[in-house]
């Protein structure tokens, strides 16, 4: 080994000696740089911000009904199918005649005769002047029961004993006197005549109102209770919309409780969705939204909040508030039941400072980002406003735009945090 080393010249070692230490050099210099090159930064820029809240929640009509029978029978024709755009009450199913419970069956001549009754009321005279002649003929009454009880107020009662020519006592009466118990009957009379008047003129006075007559409104109940009774052979659309579900088929049983139709009306759908009491108070009526379906690739669908829960449901021990979005731009592939993934736009802010939200720490309670500074990690308080997903507003902090902003700062011990 020794005649190995002695082979070398001491000028061939110094140069030797000289190339290590540069090597030396290099190394270190270049550890220094690495413990820079390990932070992962992005640079502070100014932008737009949309805040937004999320949920998902199920598409519903604004107006929707299913359509059940309320009564027995065999299905005689049907004139609706899926997909069909029907009227406000158009008949969209009706029950054999022959099939149906013979209350219904009677109740098409109760809705004959109702109707008679009430058109007399509202079209005929008769009816007027009957009551008008009723009231004169009880006045009439009224005036004979008045004058016979006045006359007898006049008369006096008058009976005594007398002897006759034989000398015997007698009984004597005069002629042309009322006696008590004819002026009671008088009373009676008259009584009576002003009850029979006063019914008169109430029943008169009544007719006089027309449409808004108690018998017209008798009436009218009567048609109403019968036209009821009929509409059970039916099914009718009780608002205009569109066919999602069709069940009956002619020459069917149905029994009470048979579902029929479902009816939507699709030129308004609503989403309803839970949002959790941590986010509530940002969500208002009137706010923008953006709606995403499974089941519609690569198509975004927009709508506005118009309706916020005021009172939360607890489930599961998470207390959540319904809100209720309409979509403004729907289309026929949405459909009732569909689910949507729904992003309220709770607030926008333009033109300001943002950093990225996976940039910021807490420390001592503190908000904090680190920005490097000559290769180095320098840390700055920060309070932030409004946020999104990926970035938040800052508010206050000494961050500028351009500023380094550390993605993945250094803990107090050197390490790296989490998060």
């Amino acid at each position: 080994m020794k005649q190995f080393f002695s082979k070398f010249s001491r000028r061939t070692w110094i140069i030797i000696g000289v190339a290590f230490l540069v090597v030396m050099v290099i190394a270190f210099v270049n550890r220094g740089g690495d413990e820079a090159s390990i932070f992962q930064t992005v640079p502070v820029e100014r932008g737009n911000l949309v805040a937004s809240v999320g949920a998902t929640g199920s598409v519903r009509a604004r107006q929707t009904a299913t359509l059940i029978w309320q009564t027995s029978g065999i299905v005689g024709s049907v004139n609706a199918e899926i997909g069909d755009q029907v009227a406000a009450d158009a008949t969209l199913v009706s029950l054999d005649k022959a099939s149906l419970n013979q209350s219904i069956i009677l109740a098409e001549a109760d809705l004959v005769s109702a109707q008679k009754a009430l058109d007399e009321l509202l079209i005929s005279n008769t009816a007027l002047l009957e009551a008008q002649q009723a009231v004169d003929k009880a006045e009439k009454a009224y005036d004979k029961a008045y004058n016979w009880r006045i006359e007898l107020n006049g008369k006096i009662d008058i009976k005594d004993y007398v002897y006759d020519q034989f000398g015997k006592l007698k009984y004597r009466e005069y002629k042309g006197y009322a006696s008590e118990a004819t002026i009671e009957q008088a009373d009676k009379d008259l009584a009576l005549a002003e009850s029979r008047l006063d019914d008169a003129r109430r029943a008169y006075e009544r007719l006089l109102k027309g449409p808004d007559s108690e018998e017209v409104t008798a009436a009218q109940a009567r048609v109403a209770a019968a036209q009821a009774t009929l509409n059970l052979a039916h099914l009718t659309a009780p608002f205009a919309g569109t066919i999602t579900q069709a069940f009956p088929a002619v020459g069917d049983q149905v029994s009470v409780g048979t579902v029929g139709f479902r009816i939507d009306n699709l030129s308004s759908l609503l989403v309803d969705v839970q949002v959790s009491e941590v986010d509530i108070n940002s969500v208002a009526v009137g706010q923008n939204s953006t709606l995403l379906f499974d089941a519609i690739l690569n198509k975004e669908y927009h709508g506005k909040v118009v309706q916020v829960g005021q009172s939360g449901e607890t489930v599961q021990g998470v207390v959540s508030f319904i809100v209720t979005i309409e979509l403004t731009d729907a289309d026929e592939l949405v459909k009732p039941g569909m689910t949507a993934a729904v992003s309220v736009v709770v607030d926008e802010v333009k033109d300001t400072i943002l950093i990225p939200n996976r940039a910021v720490r807490l420390v001592d309670g503190n908000r904090v980002v680190y920005v490097l500074v000559d290769g180095q990690p320098v840390q700055v308080k920060v309070r932030l406003g409004a946020s999104s997903d990926t970035m938040s507003v800052i508010i206050e902090g000494d961050v500028k735009e351009g500023d380094q902003i550390i993605l993945n700062p250094p803990s107090t011990n050197g390490g790296m945090f989490g998060g």
